[in-house]
Parts: structure tokens; C-alpha cells; sequence
């Protein structure tokens, strides 16, 4: 009986003991479940829209996934819903007609008249961009990391405002919400380079954002890009990466390439999800996607604005730049951007007098362009622009670059990235990452490669199998810049050329080996609905001239229209 009793006892304080520890786990999960209740963001099915894709007969590009597997929207979303459940959608509609598409010196009228307040600036961009993003029907996969502080900042702002207490001299720049692509350091947000390797990466802020960030403008967050800006596979879909998935065209989703590898900048501008955004270029990077959405990228003369803190591709060809949607946006925030940086071998400091330069003078009349016959002859859209511009009084000189060689591009590449990625790792970031070169990083992307690899990694591969000395290397660049530079210099000193004109991307190649600076602007669009630019090259440091010649085209032609399902 005593035995029985007992056994009784210790079942009963079992029992009683699994209670407490159920009723702890439940009242543990209820409290987590409160923190969790609203959830934004729910995967999707895209297998359909991927299907779709392959079909469609304006799609270049061939996707095998839409989706991120590795970012949870609502970790992204979340931590600001508190501030952008704040912003009614009567309140959105009202502020629409004072902020979209307007540019910054309107925006800037408007803040020091008291019709806007910075943190209402802020909220209309976060409210667009959650508006847009979580919509899986109309995602871009753009916005990929968000400053959590960014209305505190915008409400900082205000006070030091309604104290009296802004700078004496603000910069145009001052308050405006500027997002970067996810290759540019950030202090408090991960730069990944789209990147499951560097996915955890913390960093400083870059040079570039250090003097954004003196200047006063307001990170909003990170965008996605072509993973390693586009140098990792062949014949991979541009503006996709593993940490962010596929980046979509606005005037077309799964339609339309988004450009690459600044895909990120170029659709968040293009649908309005910030003021401006920063790109990066080696050869295109700024242009290409600039162009298929339809907003100004300027790339800048090597050397022109700072590298450091920037995950590279080659210390040779890279630059950041602005991506904006006019001209004058471009402009402030690529005077926002500069200064000398002694981190910087290639850097210099330069007074340019960019932020008159759209403003100023800006006629095309009496201007000499380059126009190349075999564009005049193979693209309407081209010819009509060109066609206009005579009416305006510009010049019009019809030239055939001279064919010289490319021999030895991809080994800039190759050589520059093994040497300058370890450089960047071992400088720039501040926890362990898995990877250190670019060996180690092959061997962690072949661990799993459904997910970090989809599209393969034969440019990183390459990348190993390139034996070409340091000595061979700078034979190579010396010659790719005589080339380049006689490419374009032939026609522009036989007829006093001001500036060549192209479209897109399609001279890109050239204008980087020459280290010539190139800016391109709103065309029009193909009959598919697919944006086109013209694109103006010239000589080095001659940015605050290509920005008075692009103003001026703009003004006349006003080709920019916003996408439809963005308005």
C-alpha cells in the first residue's frame, strides 16, 4: 500500500511538474505569437509567372525563380509597420500630387515652406515601397534591407527645422531618402553584394555614404543587384541574386529586363520608392539598368567619386554613381557624393560645378554630336531623336568608330577581383565571414548549389583558371585605354565633337576601358513598351558638360513616363 502511495505520489508530481512546463511553453508561445501576430508577407507560388516568362516573346532573359529563398519579408518590414500604419491612405493620396515624380529642388521648396515635413517625405516613400513590395503581384524584389532609424532621423530633422536650428547652407541633397545598392557598405545594415557568403556582412559606412550622410541625406535602405554585380555566372537573368531573388521591370514584370547589375536602383527610381538611388559600374552597371527603366544613370570618370567600402569587382574599371529620374537629381547627388578620399589610390578632387550645370546654359543649340551611322540605320527611335535634335540647332556629325580590340577585358576582371576581393574582406568588414577569396568562395557557394548558385558560378570559376601576371595585367589596361580612348577621340577631335551619342548600354565597354565618363536619359519607348535611352559619352571630367547636354534634351523631349501600375 505504501509502495502503491508513493508510485501515486511521483506520478502526480510528474503530472503536476509536465503542467507548469506546458502552461510555461504556452504562456512563452502566446507571447512570441503576440510579438508575430501580423505578418506581412506570405511566399508565394511564382511557378506560373516563371512559366510565363519563358514563354513570352518579349522576354529575353529565362528565370528558374522569382522568390528569395532566403529573405523573410517581414524581417525586412516589420520593424518600421508601426511608423507607415501612421500614414492613412487618405493622407498617401494627398501627399502624392507634392512628391511623386517631383524633383529636389521642388521637394526642397516645399520642406522650407512648411508644406512638407521630412518625416512625412520619409513615410510616403516607406508607404510606397510596402504598398508595392508586399503585393506579390506587384514585388519587384527591389528593397531588401530597410534603415530601422530612418523616421527617427526624418523626425530629427523637423526639430532641428521647427528650432531653428538646420545648417545655414543646407546641400539640395539634405533630407532626402536615398537607397543603395546592397554592394555599398552601410554601417547597421548587412552589405551582401546579393551573396548568401556575405549575407551577414557588417560593415562601415562607405566613403561615399559617409559624405551623403554629412550632406544630410536620409539612408531609407538597400536594394537588390545582379549577385557580385553580375560577375558570377554566364548567361544568368540580370538583376537576380540569391540573398534577393529576381529583381522585375516595372513597365513590364517578368516581361522586360530589369538591367543590370544596379537592378535595384533602377526599378526603386523608376516606381517612385525614393528620391534618388546610388548604382555601381565596371562596364554598364549604371546604364543598362538606367536605361530599361527608364531613369538618368550617370557613370562618372573613374576616380571621380570614392571605391572604398564599395565590394568590388576591379579596382581598375569600378564606380559608384547616381541614378536618378531627371537630370538635376543626378546632378545634386553626384555633387553630394565627392571629395577626396586618401583610402583611394585612383581618387582626385575635383570642382565641377555640377549642381549649376542643369540649370545653366543648357541649350543645344550650336552643340556637335557624334551620331554612329549603323544606330541610324538599325534603330527608328534613334533616328527620330537624332532628327529632332537637328531641328534644335545641334550638329549633327555622322561617324563610324574606328574597330579596335577588347583583347584581354575579361582578365581586368579576373585579376583585379582575386587580388581586390580579399583586400575588401580583410579592410572593410568587421565579423568572419565564411568566405576570404575568391577560391573559398567557389567552394561555398558548390556546398549547395540549388540554393546559392542556381544559375551556376563559371565567372568565378573563370576567375581561377585566368593565370595572367600582374606585369601581363598592366600591359593589358594600358592598351584597352589607348583603344578606348581612340574609339570615341578619332571622331571627337577630326570634327570638335562636344559629345558622342549612343543608346543604352551599347557602348559601354568603351567608354570603361577609356575611363570616359557617360549619362543616359529617358528616350522613349519600343512599341512593346520597353524604355530605350540616348546615352551621351565625352571625354574625362567633362561630367558638368554631359549633364548641361542630357538637361537639355530632357527639357525639349520630356520622354520620361512613369509605369502605369505605379503611378
Amino acid at each position: 500500500m505504501e509502495v502503491f502511495l508513493v508510485l501515486s505520489y511521483l506520478v502526480m508530481k510528474k503530472i503536476f511538474l509536465l503542467t507548469l512546463v506546458l502552461l510555461a511553453f504556452a504562456c512563452k508561445n502566446k507571447k512570441e505569437t503576440s510579438k508575430e501576430e501580423v505578418v506581412l508577407w506570405m511566399p508565394y507560388n511564382d511557378s506560373l509567372e516563371v512559366e510565363k516568362n519563358k514563354t513570352h516573346k518579349n522576354s529575353r532573359m529565362r528565370y528558374k525563380l522569382l522568390q528569395s529563398k532566403v529573405i523573410d519579408k517581414n524581417e525586412i518590414f516589420l520593424p518600421l509597420y508601426p511608423e507607415v500604419q501612421k500614414l492613412s491612405e487618405k493622407e498617401y493620396t494627398a501627399l502624392k500630387p507634392l512628391i511623386l515624380e517631383k524633383d529636389i529642388y521642388t521637394l526642397r521648396k516645399q520642406l522650407d515652406e512648411g508644406v512638407l515635413t521630412y518625416e512625412k517625405l520619409v513615410l510616403f516613400y516607406l508607404y510606397r515601397i510596402y504598398k508595392y513590395e508586399l503585393d506579390n503581384t506587384t514585388t519587384l524584389n527591389t528593397v531588401i534591407a530597410l534603415n530601422k532609424d530612418v523616421v527617427k532621423q526624418a523626425r530629427k530633422l523637423d526639430e532641428l527645422k521647427n528650432a531653428n536650428n538646420e545648417p545655414a547652407s543646407k546641400h539640395p541633397i539634405y533630407g532626402m531618402p536615398i537607397l543603395l545598392k546592397d554592394n555599398i557598405n552601410t554601417k547597421n545594415m548587412a552589405t551582401t553584394a546579393g551573396a548568401i557568403a556575405l549575407k551577414n556582412n557588417s560593415t562601415d559606412d562607405a566613403f561615399i555614404v559617409k559624405q551623403l550622410k554629412e550632406n544630410g541625406a536620409l539612408i531609407l535602405g538597400k536594394v537588390n543587384l545582379s549577385e557580385w554585380a553580375y560577375f558570377l555566372c554566364t548567361g544568368c537573368p540580370v538583376g537576380y541574386s540569391a540573398v534577393g531573388g529576381q529583381t522585375l521591370n516595372p513597365y513590364g514584370r517578368t516581361v522586360f529586363e530589369t538591367g543590370g547589375s544596379s537592378a535595384g536602383s533602377g526599378t526603386a527610381v523608376a516606381a517612385n520608392y525614393a528620391v534618388a538611388a546610388v548604382g555601381t559600374e565596371t562596364s554598364g552597371s549604371i546604364l543598362s539598368p538606367s536605361s530599361q527603366n527608364s531613369v538618368v544613370g550617370l557613370k562618372p570618370t573613374i576616380g571621380l567619386l570614392s571605391r572604398t567600402g564599395i565590394v568590388p569587382i576591379s579596382s581598375t574599371l569600378d564606380t559608384p554613381g547616381p541614378m536618378a529620374k531627371n537630370v538635376g537629381d543626378a546632378a545634386i547627388l553626384l555633387d553630394a557624393m565627392k571629395g577626396k578620399d586618401a583610402a583611394d589610390s585612383k581618387s582626385v578632387e575635383k570642382h565641377l560645378g555640377v549642381l549649376s550645370a542643369p540649370l545653366i546654359d543648357n541649350s543645344l543649340k550650336g552643340k556637335r554630336f557624334g551620331v554612329i551611322k549603323n544606330l541610324l540605320e538599325s534603330d527608328s527611335i534613334y533616328k527620330i531623336t537624332i532628327d529632332k535634335l537637328r531641328e534644335q540647332g545641334s550638329v549633327i556629325v555622322e561617324i563610324t568608330p574606328p574597330e579596335v580590340s577588347m583583347s584581354g577585358f575579361l582578365s581586368i576582371l579576373n585579376i583585379d577581383m582575386k587580388h581586390d576581393l580579399p583586400t575588401y574582406i580583410k579592410n572593410q568588414t568587421k565579423n568572419q565571414l565564411p568566405i576570404n577569396d575568391i577560391k573559398s568562395a567557389v567552394a561555398f557557394n558548390a556546398k549547395d548549389s540549388v540554393v546559392r548558385i542556381p544559375y551556376g558560378q563559371a565567372l568565378f570559376r573563370g576567375i581561377l583558371a585566368d593565370t595572367t601576371t600582374v606585369e601581363e595585367l598592366a600591359v593589358i589596361v594600358s592598351n584597352l585605354e589607348q583603344n578606348g580612348r581612340r574609339y570615341f577621340n578619332e571622331a571627337m577631335d577630326a570634327h570638335n565633337l562636344n559629345a558622342i551619342l549612343s543608346i543604352n548600354n551599347y557602348h559601354a565597354g568603351y567608354a570603361a576601358v577609356a575611363k570616359y565618363p557617360a549619362i543616359t536619359v529617358p528616350m522613349g519607348y519600343k512599341k512593346t513598351g520597353e524604355p530605350i535611352s540616348l546615352t551621351f559619352i565625352a571625354k574625362q571630367f567633362k561630367e558638368a558638360e554631359l549633364l548641361r547636354y542630357a538637361a537639355g534634351f530632357e527639357s525639349v523631349f520630356k520622354a520620361r513616363q512613369i509605369p502605369k501600375k505605379y503611378n
